[in-house]
């Protein structure tokens, strides 16, 4: 197997399933804006996109709008054309960089009377900031006092930090669905200590399904959407303390507890047989042969995540993504199939995954 899912979602900054920013405010006063740092951050010239920005604010742009219809603007495109395979890695690496950067020249005023304080950090192993730093940066600039924390911040250290200084509220934010488990327990963690929980990113769907089902106190589209909310007044402090289960009664079955326990196995199985089935993968590179055994991993992780949640659209949106990146990397969609077949012949006993399975073959064979 070829694909080449690492590239796809594997470090930070890169753009995997879920990890998109929401696009921009159709704004024409932001539009001619966000075309000339467009131009300064396809040619690496963060001198150049740091005058955009300042140029930006001095011509009367307001700063979320430049935040948000400027800058996420470009960071979103950035994200569709290294999907269609017209960024590098790198160059997509050097622009999240930059937009990263350039937002320091956002500087927000101390206000006055502060409106309260908010914690904003990313669930435990996700690595996806921006979103984070964006709705970060909008609540100081609507008179917000934010500790952000950043990335992949563990559950642990997010409610010491809680016990140490009484936030409002808490913003977790996730990119990737495969982080969903941690996210429940992070949620569940934050309540048990008297917080509120608002939940954003994607990985939490497009119409926030997941932060519902997990148990978030409220949940918001983007950076905008979090700030009113928070401004329309405290959010409802949490239920009793409640275990994880108590959301998600189909954890009983102890399907996705026995698949995520196995899951090295069943990667290291996978492998093994598609090297019988496919012998043209003898010939591999130790490259070539490290790269298909991360696809495979990525493949049950998300199949994992959709256990957890009991959710088809998980597994077959990251294959329907999938297939898309590979098909502009001129890679068929088919060459994931084998890998479906050989998870369901191992996970025969499990009903659950092997309709996940299903449903990813029926999307997956319905593509050139």
């Amino acid at each position: 197997m070829t694909a080449r899912i690492t590239d796809i979602e594997d470090g930070p900054g890169r753009h995997g399933v879920g990890t998109r920013l929401s696009a921009p405010h159709d704004d024409a006063a932001s539009a001619p804006w966000a075309d000339k740092l467009w131009a300064a951050v396809r040619a690496g010239d963060e001198y150049a996109a740091v005058d955009v920005v300042t140029d930006a604010l001095a011509a009367g742009l307001e700063p979320e709008s430049v935040l948000l219809d400027v800058i996420c603007a470009v960071q979103h495109r950035v994200g569709l054309e290294w999907a269609a395979d017209r960024m590098s890695v790198a160059d997509e690496h050097a622009a999240t960089a930059i937009n990263d950067r350039i937002i320091a020249v956002l500087s927000a005023r101390r206000p006055a009377n502060s409106r309260g304080r908010v914690t904003v950090a990313c669930v435990d192993q996700e690595w996806h900031a921006l979103p984070a730093r964006l709705v970060s940066e909008t609540l100081r600039l609507r008179g917000w006092r934010v500790d952000y924390l950043g990335a992949q911040v563990p559950t642990a250290h997010l409610i010491s930090h809680i016990h140490a200084t009484g936030p409002d509220a808490v913003c977790l934010s996730s990119s990737l669905p495969t982080r969903l488990p941690l996210a429940h327990s992070a949620i569940t963690a934050v309540q048990a200590a008297g917080t509120p929980v608002m939940a954003g990113g994607l990985a939490f769907g497009a119409d926030g399904r997941y932060a519902r089902l997990l148990g978030a106190d409220a949940w918001a589209p983007d950076a905008r959407a979090a700030a009113d909310r928070l401004a329309a007044g405290p959010l409802t402090r949490p239920v009793p303390v409640h275990q994880p289960i108590d959301d998600l009664p189909h954890l009983g079955d102890q399907e996705y507890t026995l698949v995520a326990r196995s899951s090295t196995r069943l990667v290291r199985d996978t492998f093994q047989r598609l090297e019988q089935h496919i012998p043209a993968m003898r010939d591999y590179s130790d490259e070539q042969r490290e790269r298909t055994a991360e696809d495979i991993a990525h493949i049950v992780n998300f199949l994992t995540a959709a256990l957890y949640v009991d959710s088809d659209e998980i597994f077959t949106g990251f294959l329907t993504w999938t297939a898309e990146v590979l098909t502009a990397r001129r890679v068929p969609a088919r060459s994931l199939l084998p890998c479906l077949d050989l998870l369901e012949e191992q996970l025969h006993d499990f009903p659950r995954a092997r309709r996940l399975l299903d449903a990813g073959r029926t999307v997956l064979a319905s593509r050139p």
